[in-house]
């Protein structure tokens, strides 16, 4: 293992800064984001995604004159990284209103690395792409961006990320990493790298794009599953069988996979399969049951809506002009992260019946929430009650809530995720 490393992580979101962090803790690392304010935040030992503890984030920060030492630097200032050998990029891929894969941060972000690549420098890639990606599209930006040439000035790895937003157990070096590399001394260069403080091991790959189709296969096929549960559960609710129960009697022989039905959003499951299917098109095959399992994912909000209002009808209430609280706006539980929440599509299909929707999620910003949905929604309990209320998110923090002050006297209650002890009308 080279003693005289140096890492610069660029992109410190869900995924980069805990990878900067653990890096950190046995070479110099310079993360680089280009928001000002999340620079500011974490200079301060703040980590407004959660991933990170202040405690832990405090304990790897260090003064950036002392930049030969062991810690994270935090910097927006593309110059900083210059000093760099190992260039980590975790910016995020996701898809355009198409659902065609948007490249461009990942694009920005290889120039910005090509503009101070050096000779011997390995730029490894941790963002989710199709295969062929890091060394079709990315590898030529650097090689105009620098003015060097691929494999013979420069090298490239690509280690797909598998962080799993919320997850305080499987923490990224308890989570086996797949790495690779363009040469085989690369691969086991970057391999060598990541096995130096990743404890669960790491997997080398033969080469970039296995590397690059093991990752789109773990997300594609986890949907699919996903998408199989979800259409019993319609089935099941036609027949007025509960699909939790048949899931936990299915569930008593050995090899049945544990999957529930579910609203399928975030940065990977509800992304990563049209990655896969586009490269597929281009290739002329049409992927089947990839987007079949996308088409009845995606449908899944508009039929928790339709299940609401039909459970209110049924109570006798007034859907035009109706009250109703969703619980939680995050992708997932115990987390801040709303990239890609379906819960949105539930709450734009009850506008439509003009129901007035609340949304309170105590862990969402509500300015990133404005921003990038144009919902208003709270971080406190709401004073007020309500003709339904939908759990859409299983935030620990709502399922010991008390519901007698939230609920009118004739209320309909809906638990998306299965999760409430509170006795309820209907359940996904």
């Amino acid at each position: 293992m080279d003693k005289n490393i140096n890492i610069a992580v660029i992109g410190l979101g869900y995924v980069g800064l805990p990878l900067a962090c653990l890096f950190a803790k046995k070479y110099p690392v310079i993360g680089l984001d280009i928001d000002e304010n999340r620079i500011s935040e974490l200079s301060m030992g703040y980590d407004r995604t959660l991933e990170v503890s202040n405690s832990t984030l405090k304990s790897v920060l260090k003064n950036p004159l002392s930049k030969p030492t062991n810690g994270l630097f935090c910097s927006f200032n593309q110059a900083d990284i210059s000093a760099a050998n190992y260039y980590i990029i975790t910016v995020p891929t996701p898809v355009d209103n198409k659902n065609h894969p948007d490249l461009r941060p990942l694009f920005k972000a290889s120039k910005a690395v090509g503009q101070v690549l050096k000779k011997d420098d390995i730029v490894i890639y941790e963002s989710t792409v199709y295969p062929g990606a890091t060394e079709e599209e990315c590898v030529p930006i650097l090689e105009k961006a620098s003015g060097l040439k691929f494999n013979v000035d420069f090298y490239v790895g690509y280690s797909p990320e598998r962080i799993n937003p919320g997850d305080k157990e499987h923490t990224i070096e308890k989570i086996l990493k797949v790495t690779s590399g363009s040469t085989p001394e690369t691969g086991n260069k970057v391999d060598a790298l990541y096995k130096s403080v990743i404890i669960a091991g790491t997997h080398l790959a033969p080469s970039i794009k296995v590397a690059e189709a093991a990752k789109v296969i773990e997300n594609s096929q986890r949907d699919i599953n996903i998408a199989f549960i979800n259409e019993l559960a319609k089935i099941f609710n036609l027949m007025d069988i509960d699909t939790h129960a048949v899931l936990e009697a299915a569930g008593t022989k050995w090899n049945f996979l544990p999957f529930k039905p579910g609203l399928v959003g975030g940065h990977c499951i509800g992304v990563d399969p049209y990655y896969l299917a586009q490269k597929a098109i281009e290739f002329g095959y049409h992927p089947e049951i990839i987007l079949a399992g996308r088409r009845l994912n995606d449908s899944m909000g508009e039929y928790v809506a339709s299940q609401v209002i039909k459970l209110m009808i049924k109570k006798g209430i007034n859907i035009n002009g109706a009250t109703l609280l969703m619980l939680g706006i995050t992708f997932k539980e115990n987390c801040p992260d709303i990239r890609n929440t379906r819960i949105v599509d539930v709450v734009r299909a009850l506008a439509e019946y003009n129901i007035e929707v609340t949304i309170y999620d105590p862990y969402a910003s509500p300015r990133e929430v404005l921003q990038e949905y144009g919902l208003e929604s709270l971080k406190k309990t709401p004073k007020k009650d309500f003709d339904a209320i939908v759990l859409g998110v299983a935030h620990k923090d709502f399922l010991n809530l008390n519901f007698k002050n939230l609920k009118k006297e004739i209320c309909v209650v809906y638990d998306v995720k299965g999760s409430l002890k509170e006795p309820v009308n209907g359940r996904l």
